[in-house]
Order: structure tokens, then sequence, then C-alpha cells
């Protein structure tokens, strides 16, 4: 069984207190999709209770560590540690009913992210990875996928024509298509503008996962295994 640090073990924890009651709660948002009051209000409280939980665990688990604003990824390097965590990322899913969501948490050091757990609780599935350690899947190791066409390589992207030849799908959760990239269920994935807190993780989890991830013109991040990466790029229009 994989080691996991005391940090880790904090994040996850707290990943799964956040999550305790979500599906339940998931269950009946999909039930009030067909009601006349629908399940906004619904959606709203889990998703709120959700994130209090989350932000509550962490500064207890961890109260000398800062919350990071929208801009954390850009900050100094002399920064001290921070939480980079902004609620279920997919909670449009979850309130239209559609199972694909997951909480997001990662761990900035200055500019650098150096620790990121994503948890899908509908399959309860745990993303893990820590800086020079390596990317896990609950306790077994990860590695991105080998494929190194285009053609017949499986991205998540919004309809985009650069990407002809690959079979293309795209749900609306950067951090949980990032964690299919490092587990090699995806080529590549391209999550357009996304915020810092839903690619925090993400983005580690492929790197730690043999893939590589850049910017694009337009803010939008692309993550790919190391073969497809610099092609894509390419037509892209990398910036970094």
């Amino acid at each position: 069984m994989a080691v996991r640090s005391a940090l880790i073990n904090v994040m996850t924890g707290a990943a799964l207190r956040a999550t305790r009651g979500l599906v339940r709660d998931f269950g009946e948002v999909q039930q009030l999709q067909v009601s006349a009051k629908g399940p906004d209000k619904l959606a709203a409280a889990a998703l709120t209770r959700a994130d209090n939980t989350l932000r509550a665990a962490l500064a207890k688990s961890r109260p000398e560590f800062g919350f990071a604003g929208g801009d954390a990824l850009r900050g100094s390097d002399d920064a001290g540690p921070c939480w980079i965590a902004g609620g279920l990322d997919g909670a449009a899913n979850f309130a239209h009913g559609v199972p694909h969501f997951a909480l997001s948490i990662a761990v900035a050091s200055g500019a650098e992210v150096t620790a990121g757990v994503i948890y899908d609780p509908l399959r309860d599935e745990m993303f893990r990875a820590e800086k020079g350690g390596g990317g896990y899947l609950n306790d077994g190791r990860l590695r991105v996928s080998a494929r190194h066409r285009l053609d017949g390589a499986m991205i998540a992207a919004p309809a985009d024509g650069r990407f002809a030849g690959a079979a293309r799908r795209w749900l609306g959760a950067p951090a949980l298509d990032l964690a299919y990239v490092a587990a090699g269920r995806l080529e590549a994935c391209l999550c357009p503008a996304p915020k810092p807190w839903q690619v925090a993780a993400g983005t580690l989890l492929v790197r730690e996962c043999g893939g590589l991830s850049c910017a694009l013109a337009g803010g939008d991040i692309l993550a790919a295994n190391g073969r497809l990466r610099d092609p894509l790029a390419a037509r892209m229009g990398s910036t970094a």
C-alpha cells in the first residue's frame, strides 16, 4: 500500500468530510429534475454545506495555512503555504443531475503547487499527488496514456476543429478531466479559462503521472500525455 504523507491525509480526510451526504443529496437533486419546484434550492444548500465543511476542516487541521484567492497561482515565491480550494468543481452538473463533479484541493508554497487531491464522491475515487512523489488513484499508482497519435485519441474539450481525428467529450468539470488524463483514461483535455482552484491539483497530478500542461492564449489550459502535448500546443498557440 502506498504511504500517504500527513498533509495528504489531512486533505483526503477533509474531502471525505465535505462530501459526506453529498451522494444522497445528489440523488434527491436527480429526482427533483422533473419537479415543478426544481432542485435549485436543494443543490445550492448542499454545495454551500460541502464548501463550508471543507474550509472548516482544512482551517482546523492546518491553521497556519492561508486560503488563496483567485490569483493564487501567480503568488510571490516567498509567500507561505496556502490552500487552493473553491468548492465543488462541476457544480452546474450537480444542480442538473449530471453525475460528473469532484472536489479539488491543492496546497501552494509561494507560487508553486506542491500537493493536490481530487475526489469523485459518486465513484469513491480519490486522486492524489505530491511534488516528486508520483500520482495515485486510491492506493494504485497512475500513469498517463502512451498514445502518440491524435487519430483515435480521447480528448475532453468543448467543440474545437483543431481536434479533428480525435474522439471528443466535454462535461464541464476540469478537475476531473485532468484526473482522467493522469489516469490514462483521456489522452488530453482543454480547460477553457479555468479558475486556479479548478486546475491546481489536476495539473500537478498530470505532471506527476508523466504528462504535461501549458497555458494557451486566452487563459485556457491544455494538459496531455507527454507525446501529444507539444503537437497539440503547437496547433493551438501555447504561451508557456
